[in-house]
């Protein structure tokens, strides 16, 4: 079975040539360490049976989040987690997007606009959410940031699974929403003037 490390293993090097200036730091290492996971590159380690004495090698694993192999098996245990603290309420899924014109500015400053990004999502749902024409109230968030399509093009995007409802500031109460589909107004949850005070952006000249 053809795995993604086969092919980083066999074409990473010239890929790296042909885009070499695009890529992050982070990006390479993520491909040197996914051509690394469970090779003698790595080194390893033995188990051994203390009952009929059998020793097995086994190679280290990169332990990068990116890796198919490393990671499959932490990202069920964190869904399993985030399943746990489900409350029993409808929820809605949100999405929150970037212009297409600012994906350029986005890729050249990922770490800065990314938490903008998820700084400003969260501001406009909360913002919505507190106003007494919706909610009234303080909703339970849970946010994921994404940064690619499936078809691997650079598209940064907030998911966020949003309880219908929340509890009010004042008294900690449950308020349910005045109408069902009460985030169905996208529009309401666009903010003209977002805060850049703290986040200030270092635009290209």
């Amino acid at each position: 079975m053809l795995e993604l490390a086969d092919i980083v293993r066999a074409a990473g090097a010239l890929y790296q040539r042909l885009v070499g200036a695009t890529l992050l730091p982070s990006q390479r290492r993520v491909l040197r360490d996914i051509a690394a996971c469970r090779t003698a590159a790595l080194g390893g380690h033995v188990h051994a049976c203390d009952h009929c004495g059998t020793r097995q090698y086994s190679y280290h694993a990169c332990r990068n989040r990116h890796c198919p192999k490393c990671h499959g098996e932490q990202t069920q245990r964190w869904l399993e987690r985030q399943r746990a603290r489900l409350l029993p309420c409808a929820y809605f899924l949100l999405t929150f997007t970037l212009p297409a014109e600012l994906r350029a500015l986005a890729y050249a400053h990922q770490k800065l606009v990314h938490g903008v990004l998820m700084t400003a999502a969260a501001a406009a749902l909360l913002k919505l959410s507190a106003d007494p024409r919706y909610v009234g109230a303080r909703p339970g968030v849970l946010a994921v940031l994404h940064t690619w399509t499936r078809a691997l093009l650079y598209h940064p995007h907030v998911h966020m699974l949003v309880t219908a409802g929340g509890l009010r500031d004042a008294d900690g109460t449950w308020v349910a929403p005045r109408r069902a589909a009460f985030l169905d107004p996208g529009r309401a949850l666009y903010l003209r003037r977002p805060r850049w005070s703290s986040n200030p952006l270092c635009w290209p000249s």
